[in-house]
């Protein structure tokens, strides 16, 4: 199972330059995931095309999407969303992914979709509520708490920049410290800016994916 997950730039060949190699190439993405700060207009190109589920969050240039959402598309903010997607061909048994999302910069000018790190806190100690609410509720499961946590900024000191505008919160470390969580998939730090890590991981052992540009995720 491929995962196709976006974020801050858009590429041609997912919008203006889209041909018959374009949909040969994502023909077998069973999700989109959206890291933010991207086009609406994008997201529903990208969501016709290739007619499988796009769930996203917002970033911190998105405030367009409060009036304008993307069409098609699925907004998993502050929540816990579980995904059931078909697995390989012949596979007996749907794949079932749990995904909790937060959109959103540290705060360094105005926007809607900027947070003080005490806003975003209190965003993650609810999320955390609800992500073992549902794991008492439905049961645990063998594995992480959540498949993939998806955010628009990355965590303090993990793939984040010193400068206010590109920095992480402090208090998403806390997150993966306080439940399990396999992938971090998050966006903001363009790859372009330099010396910037594709892939890491975290001190508890969740992998760290910038996924800005896009990224293909194989599960």
């Amino acid at each position: 199972m491929k995962i196709l997950i976006i974020s801050d730039v858009e590429r041609r060949e997912l919008w203006e330059g889209w041909d018959q190699r374009s949909a040969e190439k994502f023909s077998d993405i069973s999700l989109v995931l959206s890291a933010g700060d991207l086009d609406p207009r994008y997201l529903e190109f990208i969501v016709t095309m290739l007619n499988v589920p796009l769930l996203y969050v917002r970033g911190n240039h998105d405030d367009m999407y409060h009036e304008r959402p993307p069409e098609g598309c699925i907004c998993i903010e502050d929540t816990v969303t579980e995904i059931r997607l078909a697995g390989d061909p012949g596979a007996a048994d749907a794949r079932v992914l749990r995904i909790a999302g937060l959109g959103g910069s540290l705060r360094y000018s105005d926007g809607r979709n900027m947070y003080t790190e005490k806003q975003m806190a209190g965003r993650v100690r609810r999320l955390t509520r609800k992500i073992r609410w549902d794991a008492l509720r439905k049961g645990r499961r063998p594995g992480p708490d959540i498949d993939i946590l998806l955010t628009h900024a990355p965590c303090r000191g993990y793939g984040d920049l010193d400068d206010m505008p590109h920095r992480g919160f402090a208090c998403f470390n806390e997150l993966l410290e306080n439940i399990s969580a396999g992938i971090h998939c998050y966006g903001h730090v363009h790859m372009e800016y330099g010396r910037i890590e594709r892939e890491t991981m975290h001190p508890t052992g969740t992998r760290l994916i910038n996924c800005s540009g896009g990224y293909i995720l194989e599960r």
